[in-house]
C-alpha cells in the first residue's frame, strides 16, 4: 500500500502530518482515540480489505486508529493493515498495558525497530499498581530511547501528556544486531521499515521490490524477545497482596463450571434487555405508535395529493412495501433502536472486559463448528439482530471463520423480533412441544457448524486473545462507541432497505408476489403438511422475520403443525435486510450460494420433520 493510495483512500490531504495509534488488542486505544478526537471521525473500510480504520483530522495532524495485533508480520488481515497504516505514520503512539509488558513491548520494539518516531502510553497503571506491580518509567524511557507517559485512560489520566509528547517523539533504541543486517537491503527499498520487513520474511513488502523474502526472522525474533525481558526485569518490581475479587471473579468466568451459568445469566439479563424491552416495549412506541401512528399517515396524505396512492410510483412509494413508508418506518422505528438497544450492550460487556472471558470459555466448544471463541460474539449478537449480527463477523480472523459464522446467523438464530413472536406461539403448545423446538433448532446449528467445518478448506485459528482486568464500564466511553457505531450501521443500512422495498414494491405492482405466493403452495401444502395460506407466511418472512412469524400465529395449526412451521421458518431465508447485508459482507458470488442454500434446506428439514411428526 503506496503512501498516496492511503491518502487517497481515506481521504487524507496531503502533507498533513499522520499520527497512528498502535498496540495490542485490549488495551485501551479506542480510549485514546476519543480523546484525541472526540466523536466527529470518519470510518473507511481498509483497500482491499473488510476492516475499517477510524481516522479524523485534528488541526494539522490526522489521527488514524489501527486494529489490536501483536506484531505487523503479515500473518493475517488485521496485521496488514496495521502494517501499512504504522509504515506510513510520522509519529507512533504505542498504548501498551502496565500489567503485561512483557507480552505488550515486543510490537513497541518492532515499531522502534522500524526506525518511527514514537511516543509510548503506559496505560492502566493504576491496575499495574493495584496488583503489586511497581514500573521504573525514567528507566524505561533511558532503556526504550523514546518518551514513556503513564496513564490511565478511562478516567482521562495521563492523555493530556500523551499529546503534548507528540512534540518530543523520536527514534528508539533499536536492537545491536540490525546493525548488520538492516544496511544492505535498506539500499534497495524506500525506507527502514520496509528493510526489515523483507529480512523478516514479510512477502508483501518484498514483492513491491521484486526481491525475494529473506529468512532472519527467527534471528531477529529471538534478539527482540531477550531485549525485551531485559527491559521487564530491568523496571518491573512485582509485590502481589493477593487476588482481589476481581481477580477470583475473572476465573470463575472462564471456568466451565462456574463461567457457563455466569454466561446464562448475562445472557438472559442481555435477552431481557433487547429483546424484551428495545424489540417490544421501545419498538411498539417508535414503530407502531410514532411511525405508523403519526409519520405514515402524514406521508401517505402528502404525497397521495400530488399522485395517486394506488398508481405505480403511488404504490412504489407510500405502498405497503413504499420507499417513505416501510423503508423510513424500518430503519427509524424498527432497526435504530434495536441498533443503539445492541451496540450499547456490546460497547459495554467490551469495557467490562467480559466478553473476551466468554470467548475463552466457549472456544473448545466452538472450535468443532469451525471457529474459535471469537465467534460467540456475532452469534450472541444475532439474537438480537441477524443484520447487525453479519456486521461484526468482521472481527472474526479469516474468511473462512466469517463464512462460517455469516451462513449459521442466517439459518440458525431467530432475531429477538422473530423470537418474540416464536415464543408467543410455544406458549400455547406447552413445554414439550417448547423443548423438542429448541432442540432441533440446537442439533441443526451443531450439524451445519461440523459439516461446513468439515467441508471448508482449512482450519479454524488459534484463539489469540488479550484479558483485560474487569471493570465497570466508563459511561462516556460506552456512549460514544455506541454513537459512532450506530451512525455507521444506519448509513450502511438505509440504501440496503431501500432497495429491498423497491425490489418487493416491484414484485406487488408486477402481480409476481402473488404468483410467488401461488407457486409455492404446493410445497407448503403436500411437502409441508401446512395450510396453502402458509406460503404468504414465507413471502412476508423474506421482508422481515417476525412478519412471517406473525402470519402463522392467526393460523388454525396442530402443534405438530407448529413445530413444524417454526423450524422452518426459523431456518428460512432471513429478512431482507440481513440478506442484503451477506452480499454485502461475502460479495455477490457467495451470496448466491448461500441465499438458495439456506431456503432449500429450511423446506428440505421442515419437510422431513413434517414426515416425522405428521
Amino acid at each position: 500500500m503506496a503512501c498516496h493510495d492511503l491518502n487517497q483512500q481515506l481521504n487524507i490531504p496531503p502533507g498533513v502530518r499522520k499520527i497512528v495509534l498502535a498496540g495490542n488488542p485490549n488495551v485501551g486505544k479506542s480510549v485514546f482515540f476519543n480523546a484525541f478526537t472526540g466523536l466527529y471521525v470518519d470510518v473507511s473500510n481498509f483497500p482491499g480489505t473488510t476492516l475499517e480504520i477510524s481516522h479524523a483530522r485534528v488541526g494539522n495532524d490526522v489521527v488514524l486508529d489501527t486494529p489490536g495485533v501483536y506484531g505487523v508480520s503479515s500473518f493475517n488481515e488485521e496485521e496488514k493493515v496495521a502494517r501499512d497504516v504504522i509504515m506510513e505514520a510520522d509519529v507512533v503512539i504505542n498504548v501498551v498495558d502496565a500489567v503485561h509488558l512483557e507480552r505488550d513491548l515486543f510490537l513497541t520494539q518492532q515499531i522502534i525497530d522500524m526506525g518511527i518516531p514514537m511516543v509510548l502510553a503506559l496505560n492502566m497503571i493504576d491496575e499495574a499498581k493495584r496488583q503489586g506491580i511497581k514500573i521504573d518509567v525514567k528507566k524505561m524511557e533511558e532503556l526504550l530511547g523514546v518518551p514513556v507517559i503513564p496513564t490511565v485512560a478511562i478516567k482521562n489520566v495521563g492523555l493530556e501528556e500523551v499529546k503534548k509528547a507528540v512534540a518530543r517523539a523520536r527514534i528508539g533504541n533499536a536492537l545491536p544486531e540490525l546493525q548488520e543486517m538492516l544496511p544492505l537491503v535498506e539500499k534497495k527499498t524506500r525506507t527502514r521499515a520496509e528493510a526489515l520487513l523483507i529480512l523478516e520474511g514479510d512477502p508483501f513488502i518484498a514483492a513491491r521490490y521484486r526481491m525475494k523474502p529473506l529468512d532472519r526472522q527467527e534471528e531477529i525474533y529471538l534478539a527482540r524477545r531477550r531485549r525485551v525481558d531485559a527491559i521487564v526485569a530491568a523496571v518491573v518490581q512485582e509485590n502481589p497482596s493477593g487476588a482481589s475479587w476481581k481477580t477470583s471473579l475473572s476465573r470463575w468466568m472462564m471456568h466451565p463450571l462456574t463461567g457457563i451459568p455466569l454466561l446464562i445469566l448475562t445472557l438472559g439479563i442481555l435477552y431481557e434487555f433487547i429483546g424484551v424491552f428495545v424489540a417490544q416495549t421501545v419498538v411498539s412506541i417508535t414503530e407502531e405508535g410514532i411511525m405508523q401512528g403519526y409519520y405514515e399517515p402524514f406521508i401517505r396524505t402528502l404525497i397521495g395529493s400530488i399522485i395517486p396512492a394506488s398508481s405505480i410510483p403511488g404504490t412504489l412509494l407510500i405502498g405497503e412495501f413504499g420507499l417513505l413508508t416501510m423503508t423510513v418506518t424500518y430503519i427509524l422505528g424498527l432497526l435504530l433502536p434495536l441498533v443503539l438497544g445492541f451496540y450499547l450492550s456490546l460497547s459495554a460487556l467490551e469495557d467490562s472486559g467480559y466478553l473476551p472471558r466468554i470467548a475463552v470459555l466457549v472456544d473448545r466448544m466452538l472450535m468443532r463448528l469451525g471457529l474459535n471463541g471469537r465467534g460467540i460474539i456475532p452469534i450472541i449478537l444475532g439474537f438480537g439482530c441477524v443484520t447487525a449480527a453479519t456486521i461484526t463477523t468482521r472481527l472474526l480472523g479469516t474468511p473462512r471463520e466469517r463464512r462460517i459464522a455469516t451462513f449459521l446467523l442466517a439459518m440458525t438464530i431467530p432475531c429477538s423480533a422473530q423470537l418474540a413472536v416464536i415464543t408467543s406461539m410455544l406458549s400455547r403448545l406447552g413445554p414439550g412441544y417448547t423443548f423438542f423446538y429448541v432442540f432441533l433448532i440446537a442439533v441443526i446449528f451443531v450439524l451445519t457448524g461440523t459439516i461446513l467445518n468439515w467441508i471448508l478448506p482449512g482450519k479454524p485459528s488459534d484463539l489469540l486473545i488479550d484479558i483485560p482486568p474487569l471493570r465497570f464500564p466508563r459511561p462516556i466511553n460506552v456512549l460514544k462507541k455506541t454513537a459512532t457505531r450506530t451512525k455507521n450501521f444506519i448509513q450502511e443500512a438505509t440504501p440496503l432497505f431501500a432497495v429491498g422495498a423497491l425490489l418487493i414494491g416491484t414484485l406487488q405492482v408486477t402481480g409476481l408476489l402473488e404468483t410467488l405466493q401461488n407457486w409455492l403452495s404446493p410445497v407448503t401444502v403436500n411437502w409441508l403438511q401446512l395450510p396453502k395460506e402458509t406460503a404468504t407466511a414465507f413471502i412476508m418472512g423474506f421482508v422481515r422475520r417476525d412478519f412471517g412469524a406473525a402470519g402463522l400465529y392467526s393460523l388454525a395449526l396442530t402443534p405438530a403443525q407448529s413445530v413444524v412451521a417454526l423450524v422452518t421458518i426459523t431456518i428460512f431465508v432471513p429478512c431482507i435486510a440481513s440478506a442484503l447485508m451477506i452480499f454485502k459482507e461475502r460479495g455477490w458470488r457467495e451470496g448466491i450460494i448461500i441465499w438458495p442454500t439456506i431456503l432449500i434446506l429450511a423446506f428440505l428439514i421442515g419437510g422431513l420433520i413434517s414426515q416425522l411428526l405428521i
